[in-house]
């Protein structure tokens, strides 16, 4: 058993981790930012919350597992076991946006960027900040240029609805 102590020695540099986290904040925000301008209830400071939280997870596992491989190097460990347990955590926060009430649901977009925004912290941790980046922006023209076509889909639907003659029994 090792000395406890306050400050470990990380395999990955303070500089590296910054730059992990950060990405992580900035990506998160990205998504957030959309929720914020709907007036949403997760918004941004949420979202670059939960991407700040996933990335800070995957780093710790990544240094914990690099730590047990080397004190015990005939021991078994399993890091991916972290995505699992971020995935089921924000999946929990995602749930808790949607809110499903007089024959709809609401909250389904800003669930599925919880989601995401958590998927862009493990990427970010785990040092993938391209493949969190390129997830970001088709995350973005989603919710922007599909927002805006829904938009204007629903316009049409409900100005047909209003134009159309009342049905004769």
């Amino acid at each position: 058993m090792r000395d406890p102590v306050i400050f470990e020695i990380m395999a990955t540099p303070p500089e590296v981790i910054a730059v992990r986290l950060g990405a992580a904040l900035l990506l998160g925000g990205c998504i957030g930012l959309d929720r914020e301008w709907r007036q949403k209830s997760a918004g941004l400071r949420t979202h670059m919350l939960i991407a700040l939280a996933a990335a800070t997870f995957t780093i710790l596992a990544a240094e914990l597992h690099l730590d047990a491989a080397a004190t015990q190097p005939d021991g078994s460990t399993d890091p991916i076991r972290i995505i699992e347990a971020v995935t089921a955590g924000v999946a929990f926060l995602g749930a808790g946006a949607i809110v499903r009430g007089r024959g709809s649901v609401r909250g389904m977009t800003t669930g599925a960027g919880i989601w995401l925004a958590g998927a862009l912290g493990l990427a970010c941790g785990a040092g993938y900040a391209a493949l969190a980046g390129i997830a970001v922006v088709l995350a973005i023209l989603v919710l922007t240029v599909l927002g805006r076509l829904e938009h204007v889909a629903r316009k049409a639907v409900n100005g047909a609805e209003e134009k159309a003659p009342a049905a004769s029994s």
